[in-house]
């Protein structure tokens, strides 16, 4: 028997309902805030994602999922989405097309880690990226879109954390003051806190080690290092932050170890997903078009995860995903009339109607029973009365029976808002319906 991938994982109903609840709040909302759809190949040449997440990171050194293709290209299945956003940018030339780009994604992404809840070597992330501004206005957007988004979801115990990475000067500058407070605690660290120590500092701030965190509560903060300008950028996004309400905490340890972030980084959390509490990210990373070899284009993106999500929403009791497959199921009464009762199905479906057919040939019991499985909300019962234009509606709640003109049914779940787009927008000719089928 041939399983799935270890890490990896099918994804089918009903589970896939609350990963569609999840996708609509999603699409909703990333387009009123006029976020077009991305979609980038799902993989891309290693150097893409070693220029611009780092080399000395855990994801290029560790968890990249690399291989060389027949052309001997090294390639890489994406670990995350902003590099390949920026490559597209980049390479189409949208940055001269629109001074602002604004986009969103829903991917699946890859990284070779030991597989935990919410986290898997395969996983999926929606995300939004707008290139182009400098604006702090654009900060807090990015922030405030997964807010709104969490909010709709049902979240209600979530918190925003949020801090400053300056520019690369102020970092560099800081770099130096953070190396000098640590190394008389060089011995105190965690093995893995002594590598950061050497390939990249800032990371020892992500440490769960108890002892480093003990160690860095008192290291000096990166917000007393900035500019008098970025201090200024940073104070703005806290403002439209307070103007809204939005309830944040200044995070001194939220540092980030990507090489391509400056200024504002965020991230939002819920206690509903224990340690690994983070339900999306981002931040500010204008470096990455230059690092790329492209124009100075600063940007600002966040990403979340949709696995950590449903998770959160799981523990919390959120998903209330309906158990109802199909709205109306098609019954044959007599098989005389079976090529009438699927073409009643059809109609029904080009009217946008969930509905089922038995196509297995099975007496009535058996095609009722398939029916309260699907959950439907009617069954029609097609039997000798479709000569006179007839069929039997049953409502399978009350179990009360009704005759129905086949040609109103369209009419009938069209009043009962079963339909999946307003048919009132939508010419539909019944006619031309009735003659192919």
């Amino acid at each position: 028997m041939i399983k799935a991938v270890k890490g990896t994982k099918d994804i089918f109903y009903p589970e896939i309902v609350d990963w569609h609840l999840v996708e609509v709040v999603v699409l909703e909302f990333l387009k009123a805030f006029n976020y077009g759809e991305i979609r980038t190949p799902i993989f891309e040449e290693t150097r893409l994602f070693a220029r611009s997440i780092g080399e000395e990171t855990d994801i290029v050194g560790k968890e990249m999922y690399t291989f060389t293709d027949k052309g001997g290209t090294s390639l890489t299945l994406k670990p995350e989405m902003t590099a390949s956003v920026m490559r597209a940018v980049l390479e189409h030339s949208l940055h001269k097309k629109n001074m602002l780009n604004k986009f969103y994604y829903i991917s699946p992404m890859f990284r070779q880690e030991r597989p935990q809840a919410g986290r898997l070597r395969q996983f999926h992330q929606f995300g939004a990226e707008a290139i182009g501004s400098h604006n702090p206005a654009l900060d807090f957007e990015m922030i405030l879109i997964p807010y709104i988004i969490f909010l709709h979801l049902g979240f209600n115990d979530f918190n925003i954390k949020i801090n400053s990475l300056g520019s690369p000067d102020d970092r560099r500058k800081y770099l130096l003051v953070l190396r000098n407070y640590l190394e008389p605690h060089y011995e105190d660290l965690s093995e893995e806190s002594k590598k950061r120590f050497k390939t990249n500092i800032l990371r020892i701030f992500d440490s769960k080690n108890p002892n480093d965190i003990e160690i860095m509560k008192n290291a000096p903060k990166l917000l007393d290092y900035i500019s008098k300008e970025d201090r200024e950028h940073f104070e703005t996004v806290l403002k439209y932050l307070d103007h809204s309400e939005l309830e944040y905490e200044i995070d001194h340890t939220l540092v980030r170890g990507l090489d391509y972030y400056t200024h504002t980084t965020f991230e939002i959390v819920s206690e509903s997903l224990g340690a690994q509490n983070a339900l999306c990210g981002g931040g500010r990373y204008n470096l990455l078009s230059k690092q790329l070899g492209g124009p100075d284009l600063p940007a600002i993106g966040f990403a979340a995860g949709i696995e950590r999500i449903l998770l959160a929403m799981k523990n919390k009791g959120l998903l209330k995903s309906s158990d109802k497959v199909v709205d109306v199921y098609i019954v044959v009464a007599d098989n005389n009339f079976r090529t009438e009762a699927m073409n009643i199905a059809n109609l029904l479906r080009l009217h946008k109607i969930p509905t089922e057919f038995d196509y297995l040939n099975r007496s009535v019991k058996a095609q009722m029973r398939e029916a309260n499985k699907f959950s439907a909300l009617e069954v029609i019962i097609v039997d000798s009365e479709i000569t006179n234009g007839y069929v039997q509606v049953k409502d399978m709640s009350t179990g009360k029976q009704e005759k129905v003109f086949v040609d109103l049914l369209p009419e009938r779940y069209r009043n009962m808002g079963l339909t999946y787009t307003n048919l009132d927008d939508v010419e539909f000719d019944d006619d031309e319906f009735e003659d192919d089928f």
